[in-house]
């Protein structure tokens, strides 16, 4: 065979891989699941965040090392939810909230949109790299108050979500889904 005949049929054989890996979109992705709702039979929806790469947050969200700016989330609306719940928490540091907002109603949050109220960012001690989990939770309902207590440790967190989903006596339901996204942070020196 020729070069340019085993060029052609080099050329026919990518075509339809490089089609099929232009068709894979994030949409197309199957939403990251936490452990927290792994039984619970709450579905989970893709959540995504330009400030998440190869699992390690960027350091412009954190507070000793960037510029404190809450990270870029952005998610499909949930069918029914009237609003969105946003935690991001240290699991290493007895699930330290270090984001919590409330009563959202956008669904694309740009980089830095949480205030100073509501965001602080990672800061682990200096050479130790810690998770930080995200979570976002719709919600049928608004819910008046959070359990949960910004800018501290919450040894009752995985409750306190589940509260979500029942927040008067009897009535449950009103957590829809939830996206999630977990990355760490390392402590600089």
């Amino acid at each position: 065979m020729t070069k340019r005949v085993l060029s052609l049929l080099m050329a026919l054989l990518l075509i339809p891989a490089m089609a099929l890996s232009a068709e894979t979109t994030a949409e197309d992705a199957q939403p990251l699941t936490s452990p927290l709702f792994q039984d619970s039979g709450i579905p989970a929806f893709s959540l995504t965040s330009e400030n998440l790469k190869d699992g390690a947050w960027e350091l412009i969200i954190g507070k000793h090392s960037g510029d404190n700016l809450s990270p870029q989330l952005s998610w499909e609306p949930v069918p029914g939810a009237a609003c969105y719940v946003i935690y991001m928490v240290d699991t290493k540091a007895l699930d330290y909230v270090h984001w919590m907002s409330n009563n959202v109603t956008e669904t694309t949050l740009p980089l830095g949109w949480a205030n100073i109220a509501e965001y602080v960012g990672p800061y682990p001690p200096a050479f130790e790299t810690h998770p930080y989990d995200v979570y976002v939770l719709a919600l049928r309902e608004p819910v008046e108050n959070l359990k949960s207590t910004f800018g501290v440790a919450n040894v009752f967190f995985t409750k306190n979500l589940f509260y979500l989903d029942a927040p008067a006596e009897g009535v449950t339901g009103n957590l829809l889904g939830y996206g999630y996204l977990s990355g760490t942070y390392d402590g600089q020196e």
